[in-house]
């Protein structure tokens, strides 16, 4: 089951997108750290892989020696896929010999892309292309646009279900994470989703407390005033 795609931007945010024929596939799959990288451990997925690869890269191993130690120590890795991405430096990534046809990655400075149960390797491969094509837009609207391309191009060949985005920036917390668990156009409501979270969600989120400001805003009319402006910026656009 599975496609997704890891990458990060000029600022140091990661961003993980996900789509999948099987029920809320973002609860499981998406892993990242602040200052860390991203993580996606999918097909016969091994949710352990997730907080012990990113504990590993938190300790300086590279991917490659990363995925080397996790599959390792897993019987069940010929099923196993998986794809990690650094905060610095080329990610790696896992397609286990017994992951189901079509199955593939493909790493690129940046960012990554894995799938399998695909329709074939153009999924892959319009996905990555989409996302080189939508550079100077934000990470999320890149990431968003490179599962639609992927969808055109075939996606999980079992059909639709559930769909996710996450993003992390310089803070502890997600700055961004929307799930569509089930739906019968997940991409779709994970577009629809993204361009709400626009409205007020993400500039609201921006005023919360964090690392650098342990209060944050809570002065309302200031918080109005920052989403007025986001949306000022963006020029009216939802």
């Amino acid at each position: 089951m599975t496609w997704s795609i890891l990458a990060r931007d000029a600022t140091g945010r990661f961003g993980i997108a996900i789509a999948s024929r099987f029920f809320a596939v973002g609860a499981l799959t998406m892993h990242t750290r602040r200052g860390v990288g991203a993580l996606a451990t999918q097909a016969l997925m091994n949710p352990l892989y997730g907080p012990q690869g990113m504990a590993l890269l938190a300790e300086g191993r590279t991917p490659g020696e990363i995925i080397a130690t996790l599959t390792a120590a897993d019987s069940g890795r010929e099923q196993r896929q998986l794809h990690i991405l650094p905060a610095h430096g080329r990610g790696a990534a896992w397609t286990g010999s017994a992951c189901v046809d079509w199955c593939g990655h493909r790493v690129e400075d940046g960012f990554s892309v894995a799938g399998n149960m695909l329709a074939g390797p153009q999924v892959v491969q319009a996905t990555a292309e989409a996302f080189l094509a939508t550079r100077g837009r934000d990470l999320g609207e890149r990431l968003v646009a490179a599962l639609a391309a992927g969808e055109a191009a075939g996606g999980d060949k079992r059909g639709k279900q559930a769909a996710a985005l996450r993003i992390h920036a310089d803070e502890d917390y997600p700055q961004l994470e929307i799930r569509v668990d089930d739906h019968e156009e997940p991409v779709r409501e994970l577009q629809r989703l993204y361009d709400k979270s626009l409205e007020r969600y993400q500039p609201f989120t921006a005023c919360l407390a964090g690392r650098n400001d342990p209060v944050g805003v809570t002065d309302r009319a200031i918080i109005e005033e920052r989403i007025a402006r986001f949306q000022r910026e963006r020029g009216g656009r939802s």
